[in-house]
């Protein structure tokens, strides 16, 4: 093992051992792909051996005693998971924070600080921050990103999708990245086609912001009928007021092409009477829904001082009725939300706190439900399932959400692709020095 330079280089397929993460201190080390894991506990609490071939789980038997062979890694200690998926991100935005220094306040705060830093930054320094993002995102256990990028309603549309779509080609082979188009509100459809030619896989936008929002939706799924790709629109992103999710619904019903509607906090202020017939239709039309809960606590309710409500679409009511419900987090130190630390055990433990979720459920959100919102096969420690896992020193899932351990060792593609180990230390209390 060798120390790597502070500097960033893009790599690819063929050379993703050397992937750097830049203004941190990382090392790098040739991919390591073992054939079995030996002792992880599940969540169940089961003590196993995992059998890998190639991309795949193909055995998962209680622990062997014996010995460890070739190829074999010792997990005795480790809780292993899913690795988590993050169907919703942002990485162009991403860790602009510092740079920025915005002001605090609502979405549409938020919205003018962004356009203003969007107005004068590079292509060179969003790629830079996405792919700071990116490898945090590795580090804590994620291997598969849906990422917004911005496209604008002037200048080059295309830039803030270049740049992701570099950085994206940097990871390939460790992470899956899909590239949403998010469309200015209004836009001229030939500026969303040229983001889609440029990199992005789907349609996106926030048709509640525009004058009209059912002829701005209607406008975004024109262009995704054309070009046969899926979408994912941030929709309904208000308590007061949305129709996104009830309109796309009605149109998309019979698509084949992947439908999500992100954010939906006003479902969060209907009552059962109206809840619950919206819910049925997103059920039976097959719209998945992200739910974002850090970035929708920061930015909902700044208008209401006394008992301010907490911006988080109904989780729990949305998987009673049927549909695919997952999580994200969202934004990452950016004008739409000034913390977040890029790792699924922070969008779980606030999914349990402030959505009323159970923790296995909450972490069921951050994993088959992500990756089933994403259309990527179901993943984990199970026999026949993709080999994207995540070891994490727990004692049980409750322990791993609630604490978050730093120890972690993620495997992506049945391969070894980040690990963390730390080391503490403790000063003696002053009688224990005097024994």
């Amino acid at each position: 093992m060798t120390e790597t330079p502070e500097k960033h280089r893009a790599s690819s397929v063929s050379d993703v051992d050397h992937i750097n993460i830049p203004s941190h201190k990382v090392y790098h080390m040739d991919l390591s792909t073992p054939l079995r894991l030996r002792g992880a506990a599940l969540a169940d609490g089961e003590i196993v051996d995992v059998t890998i071939d190639g991309a795949t789980v193909v055995d998962v038997a209680h622990a062997s005693a014996a010995p460890l062979g070739a190829g074999d890694l010792d997990l005795a200690g480790w809780l292993l998971l899913a690795a988590p998926a993050d169907p919703h991100t942002h990485l162009d935005k991403a860790l602009s924070w510092d740079a920025i220094r915005p002001p605090s306040g609502d979405l549409e705060t938020a919205i003018a600080s962004w356009k203003a830093h969007l107005a004068r930054t590079s292509e060179a320094e969003i790629r830079e921050r996405a792919m700071r993002a990116i490898a945090r995102y590795l580090a804590n256990g994620t291997t598969a990103i849906r990422s917004h990028v911005d496209i604008p309603s002037e200048g080059d549309p295309t830039r803030g999708v270049r740049a992701v779509a570099t950085a994206r080609e940097a990871y390939a082979g460790l992470v899956d990245i899909q590239i949403v188009a998010l469309a200015a509100r209004d836009i001229e459809p030939g500026r969303v086609e040229a983001a889609l030619a440029a990199g992005a896989d789907l349609v996106g936008g926030a048709p509640h912001l525009a004058a009209d929002e059912e002829a701005d939706l209607a406008r975004l799924l024109d262009i995704a009928e054309r070009h046969a790709v899926g979408v994912d629109m941030h929709a309904d992103e208000a308590l007061g007021h949305g129709e996104t999710l009830r309109l796309l619904a009605e149109r998309t019903g019979g698509w084949s092409q992947p439908r999500t509607a992100s954010h939906c906090v006003r479902l969060a202020m209907l009552e059962p009477a109206v809840l619950e017939p919206l819910l049925e239709q997103v059920a039976a039309a097959g719209v998945g829904i992200v739910a974002n809960p850090i970035t929708n606590l920061y930015l909902q309710g700044w208008d209401r001082p006394v008992a301010t409500p907490r911006g988080i679409a109904p989780i729990a009511r949305m998987r009673e009725a049927g549909i695919v419900a997952a999580a994200g987090g969202d934004n990452v130190r950016d004008p739409f939300n000034p913390v977040g630390r890029a790792d699924a055990f922070e969008t779980a433990m606030l999914l349990v706190a402030a959505a009323h979720l159970p923790i296995d459920a909450a972490w069921e959100a951050v994993t088959d439900s992500a990756r089933a919102v994403m259309g990527l096969p179901q993943a984990g420690p199970a026999t026949g399932l993709a080999a994207e896992l995540l070891a994490v020193r727990a004692g049980s899932l409750a322990d791993a959400v609630a604490s978050a351990p730093a120890d972690r060792i993620v495997i992506s593609r049945g391969r070894v692709v980040a690990r963390t180990d730390t080391t503490r230390w403790m000063a003696r209390r002053a009688h224990e020095e005097d024994r």
